[in-house]
This record gives C-alpha cells, sequence and structure tokens, in this order.
C-alpha cells in the first residue's frame, strides 16, 4: 500500500493535479471493507471537489479478477448519484457542502463494452511519465532498464532501449505497455486511442418545468 502511495504521490506533479488523497485501504483487502462506508467517502470527495466527471474502472466489467477494482467501480457507480441526492448523507450539507451530482463517467475495463473511443495521441508522452511512476504495481515502471541490464549480463542489448536507462524504461512503455491503445488507435486514423464505457447526463424529463413556463399567468 505505501507502495502505491509514493507513485500516486508522483503523478501529482506529472499530471499537473492540485492534489491527491489516499484513503488508506489494504492492497487487495477492500471486498472486506463495508460498502457504505467506501460509497460514503466517495460521496464526500465528489462533494468537495465538485467533480463533474470520474474516470473508473467499470462496475458492470467482464473478466475482471482484481477484487479492488470491483468493489471501487460499484461504490463509485452509486456515489456518482447519490452525491447530488440531499437525502444522503445530509450531515455533509450542515457541515456546510453542497450536493453535486457526476454528469461524466469514464469506465473502463480489461474487456470494455466500448460507447467511445478518446483519441490521446496529443497526451501519450504525459501518459508515458504516469506509467513510468508505477513501479510499484503494473505492467510499467522501470521494467524497461531492468530488461534492459538483464540483456547486458549476457553480453546483449536491444536498440529499442536505447543507451540510459530512462530512455529504456520511456521505449519500453512506449512499444508494449501502449501497444493496446496503439492498435486501437489504427482503427480510428490516429495514433493513440482508449476505449471507454462512456455514460453521459441523464436526460430528465422536465414536464412539470415546461407546464409552468408556459401557463404561468400575473396575479391579479
Amino acid at each position: 500500500m505505501l507502495g502505491n502511495e509514493r507513485d500516486n504521490a508522483k503523478l501529482v506533479s506529472i499530471l499537473g493535479l492540485k492534489g491527491k488523497f489516499d484513503l488508506n485501504y489494504g492492497n487487495h483487502r477492500m471486498a472486506g471493507e463495508c460498502h457504505n462506508e467506501i460509497m460514503g467517502r466517495m460521496i464526500f470527495l465528489i462533494r468537495l471537489v465538485k467533480a463533474d466527471t470520474v474516470v473508473c474502472w467499470d462496475p458492470w466489467a467482464h473478466d475482471e479478477e482484481n477484487p479492488d477494482h470491483a468493489v471501487l467501480a460499484k461504490a463509485v457507480e452509486s456515489a456518482c448519484w447519490m452525491a447530488g441526492r440531499e437525502h444522503d448523507f445530509p450531515e455533509h450539507l450542515a457541515a456546510g457542502l453542497k450536493t453535486h451530482a457526476v454528469q461524466e463517467k469514464y469506465y473502463f475495463a480489461r474487456r470494455p463494452e466500448i460507447t467511445r473511443v478518446v483519441d490521446i495521441s496529443g497526451v501519450v508522452d504525459k501518459k508515458i511519465d504516469a506509467n513510468r511512476a508505477n513501479v510499484a504495481k503494473g505492467p510499467a515502471g522501470t521494467n524497461g532498464s531492468r530488461l534492459k541490464a538483464e540483456l547486458a549480463k549476457k553480453n546483449q542489448r536491444l536498440p529499442l532501449l536505447g543507451d540510459d536507462d530512462v530512455t529504456a524504461d520511456r521505449n519500453y512503455i512506449r512499444e508494449f505497455v501502449l501497444a493496446r491503445s496503439r492498435e486501437l488507435g489504427k482503427q480510428y486514423g490516429v495514433e493513440y486511442a482508449e476505449a471507454f464505457h462512456y455514460i453521459g447526463p441523464g436526460r430528465r424529463s422536465n414536464t412539470i418545468e415546461e407546464y409552468i413556463k408556459k401557463n404561468t399567468v400575473p396575479l391579479r
């Protein structure tokens, strides 16, 4: 868990974020946590930062094997709606927060239900830097420089990895970690792309409001 927190701290400057929150749940232990507690904390954060857009694992994902992803995704899905209701967690409102419902959700998965494809070509270098910072978990981190060192012990080298560790890590990520994004991009005529299960703002009926607007008359 500490390794994940250290990685996340690096992402603040890499991604140009204002800050981060560590919720201190044990890695691969979230299935044993109270759903309502996790959901309540998500509602608090949505209201606190006035989040209009959420990016998270898909709560209806196929082939998801990580329990943390599944638990968090379900809590976030509920929180996105409940954060906009004054009847849920009214103590937040008493403390000075206001209701705030999330308008857009970008959900991702190992085998996603694709409803939106996003061109990420313009931010690939930043994505590579973010992946390089992920040394505790995931397929990126320093795998490129480690592979370079392993080959050197055998008196071998891979031209792709260049002559220094930074180049090795970045080129490894670009070639292997981003391979799926590159292939998806080709399908849509861009260099790199990502697929999401996108859920946009709901279109609710405004029958009462429309009737009032059309039929209201001045008091006599």
